[in-house]
């Protein structure tokens, strides 16, 4: 891995909480950067630096190179919304993205990338539309590459964390062959974390259920469908598999909880966490599904549901610091924090994206934690 340059562990390390410290910085050190790099970057986080290279940069050198969440703090007030750590491409244009997307690079040795995408930003789209490839032109170009660069693996437009990129065909085929036999061998690569609003009956467990698109008043939304034949299967409905791990829950109905999905589907996660009546916070489409009754959720059917704005209690409203009117810009809570790689010269075996800043603050303001980081009193 000589040549490698880590660099996200250090511009995207999450927002602390409002007294940042010595203390804070090592925990999140031990949260989402490698032993064999915490003494370094443990100095460069302290002392503000984010570029690449050996050693603490001097302040000056440091301010020329913002990462992204920075450079939005700067942002007049109506751009920045409430939540720091998301996106919305309206209010941006392509080169303030392309710059923005240059800060997110956390690895990059030879043809292979590792971006950490802030939420609200779509991998793809149509043509002219202010997407992630719109703009890895530019982030090739910035890194030095000859090649195009190609999505590898990505987690979907409302979700944040690690995107892998390739500009060597070769080596992007090595890695979907990789993925694809961990998969048929059911070995997770990648996990995710998400904050739910309800806790799972089971701190770890799997589901499995098989879904499908439905058209339903002109929109598609992923469906439960309870026979999986041959012939339903033939009409697009796909077996799915997640594994679930609750990290920390709350008395008041939260929790932290680890997924890793063995299958793709679309919008797979948010509707597998629906059915065990815990909704993903941020979750302004499934959710609907899920209703509550003196302080007991249920499933609603799906014929009496539409997509809505989440629904939070008055207790979790305070803890977040929200207004019922500021619910609808909640972002979705679910990172895509770790991906497992083959064991090449190029690759690290995992790579690890930090939490955006909202995220990080809402595990505080909820008093959930991972491991031994300390807890708010």
């Amino acid at each position: 891995m000589a040549g490698a340059v880590l660099r996200g562990p250090v511009a995207l390390l999450s927002a602390p909480p409002p007294a940042s410290s010595s203390a804070h910085a090592r925990t999140l050190l031990r949260l989402h950067v490698p032993v064999t790099m915490r003494g370094r970057v443990l100095c460069r986080f302290l002392c503000g630096g984010t570029g690449q290279g050996p050693g603490v940069k001097a302040w000056a050198q440091t301010q020329r190179n913002k990462t992204w969440y920075q450079m939005y703090l700067k942002e007049p007030q109506k751009k920045k919304g409430l939540f720091l750590g998301m996106v919305q491409p309206e209010m941006i244009n392509h080169k303030e993205l392309a710059e923005m997307m240059k800060t997110t690079v956390l690895y990059h040795n030879g043809p292979l990338v590792a971006l950490n995408k802030p939420q609200g930003l779509a991998v793809t789209g149509k043509p002219g539309e202010l997407t992630l490839q719109s703009v890895l032109p530019e982030v090739g170009q910035h890194l030095g590459l000859s090649q195009e660069l190609h999505v590898v693996r990505a987690p979907g437009k409302e979700s944040s964390g690690l995107v892998l990129l390739s500009s060597c065909p070769q080596i992007t085929k090595t890695f979907q062959k990789f993925f694809i036999h961990s998969r048929r061998a059911q070995k997770p690569t990648v996990t995710y974390w998400a904050v739910t609003t309800g806790v799972p009956n089971t701190p770890k467990g799997e589901i499995r259920v098989a879904l499908k698109l439905d058209q339903v008043r002109g929109i598609d939304p992923v469906v439960p469908v309870k026979a999986s034949s041959r012939q339903t299967l033939k009409e697009g409905v796909k077996k799915t598999l997640t594994h679930f791990f609750v990290e920390d829950s709350t008395t008041f109905g939260c929790a932290l909880v680890k997924l890793q999905p063995l299958t793709a589907f679309p919008s797979q996660l948010l509707v597998h966490m629906v059915l065990q009546l815990c909704p993903v916070l941020g979750d302004h489409v499934y959710s609907a599904r899920v209703g509550r009754v003196l302080g007991e959720n249920f499933l609603l059917p799906l014929e009496t549901t539409e997509p809505q704005t989440q629904v939070l209690s008055e207790l979790l409203l305070r803890r977040l610091q929200l207004t019922p009117m500021e619910v609808a810009l909640l972002p979705l809570h679910l990172h895509l924090h770790q991906i497992l790689l083959p064991q090449t010269s190029l690759t690290p075996g995992v790579l690890i994206a930090p939490f955006p800043p909202f995220f990080s603050q809402t595990l505080w303001k909820l008093g959930l934690q991972i491991s031994d980081q300390p807890r708010k009193n």
